[in-house]
């Protein structure tokens, strides 16, 4: 388990770097690194672990060999979970073990990325494993609509990343009408307006 290979993900933004041991068809262990660290965090530990299992360490973006986002745009902590789901779909993993390290101590922008994943798609993990970190607590009052919402925005942004196409190209005429059936408060002159600084020209439409 010395040994490792290295892997990338495609993101919208550059890709998603990553690191791997052992045989890949052994049951996968996606690992994920603590705050300021990368996926090297476990080099030293992976070889002492069973050897029948595939670890994955990616390295969250903006740290280790990932892509940065772009300048501007913020960290946040879904942001991290929605990289771990990203990559658990590349990977075509449809339920795997989570193991985590840190992020626990940030109780602002880290707060429990391994934790919260699991929270958030329990069907996908057998197994939780925790290195100097905390579980993810809710107020029970709180649990249903913040797992409703927070699941949808990170189910939403990959279902429109995976059908990323060419914009369609259409007559000025069925831009405005398809802007009003989705805006039905407006109306045609308003979408008239809109669509002069909403729409580009293009030598198909």
């Amino acid at each position: 388990l010395g040994m490792f290979s290295e892997l990338k993900f495609p993101v919208p933004w550059g890709h998603v770097a990553a690191k791997a041991w052992g045989p890949s068809e052994g049951h996968p262990v996606l690992c994920l690194h603590g705050w300021l660290d990368n996926a090297n965090t476990f080099d030293k530990l992976i070889p002492l672990l069973p050897r029948n299992c595939y670890y994955v360490a990616m390295d969250f973006s903006g740290h280790g060999l990932s892509s940065h986002r772009p300048a501007g745009s913020p960290y946040h902590f879904l942001d991290y979970v929605s990289d771990v789901r990203r990559v658990a779909a590349a990977l075509q993993w449809r339920r795997f073990t989570l193991m985590g390290h840190s992020m626990a101590f940030l109780f602002l922008s880290y707060c429990f990325i391994s934790p919260q994943f699991c929270f958030l798609y329990p069907e996908m993990v057998d197994k939780l494993i925790l290195l100097e970190n905390l579980g993810f607590l809710l107020a029970p009052e709180d649990t249903e609509a913040w797992l409703k919402s927070k699941r949808m925005v990170i189910d939403r942004l990959l279902s429109l990343e995976a059908k990323q196409q060419t914009p369609k190209a259409r007559s000025p005429e069925a831009a405005l009408q398809r802007l009003l059936e989705a805006n039905r408060h407006l109306t045609a002159e308003g979408g008239a307006i809109l669509l002069q600084r909403g729409a580009t020209e293009t030598p198909a439409g």
